[in-house]
């Protein structure tokens, strides 16, 4: 009985640790598409960012509006991870992007740490997203 349970549990994990990762290559999808909507139903309401500049953006609406002021030609991810505590999960990885934002030129390369948390209707989303910039 004892295996069935922690079989179980480990197929549980399995299945958590995809959908995470699964969000993110969705939220990757979204960038490489520059299509937004990919994006908003995997952001809690009060989700908070912080950018790569230290710049903070509180809640879904103002995570949004920053996204939809980018535009990228070229973005991929590296060495993405994602490790799950029950029902919180940390996803780490590097940024690598090129495009525009506000009519600047955008060439970032950046780590970024994603929590999410598992809703009451099971579904994961993003909490917390927080980039920091890789000196090149």
């Amino acid at each position: 009985m004892l295996i069935t349970a922690i079989g179980a549990t480990a197929l549980a994990a399995d299945a958590d640790e995809q959908a995470v990762k699964n969000g993110e290559l969705q939220w990757l999808k979204a960038q490489q598409t520059n299509n937004v909507q990919l994006v908003e139903p995997l952001l809690a309401d009060k989700v908070v960012e912080t950018n790569g500049e230290g710049k903070v953006f509180s809640g879904k609406d103002a995570v949004l509006a920053d996204a939809k002021g980018q535009t990228w030609s070229s973005v991929e991810y590296k060495d993405l991870k994602v490790t799950v505590f029950g029902h919180a999960a940390i996803a780490t990885g590097e940024f690598v992007g090129k495009g525009t934002a506000d009519g600047k030129a955008l060439d970032l390369r950046e780590r970024f740490t994603d929590t999410w948390v598992k809703m009451a209707d099971g579904k994961w989303q993003c909490v917390a997203s927080h980039d920091s910039a890789i000196k090149k």
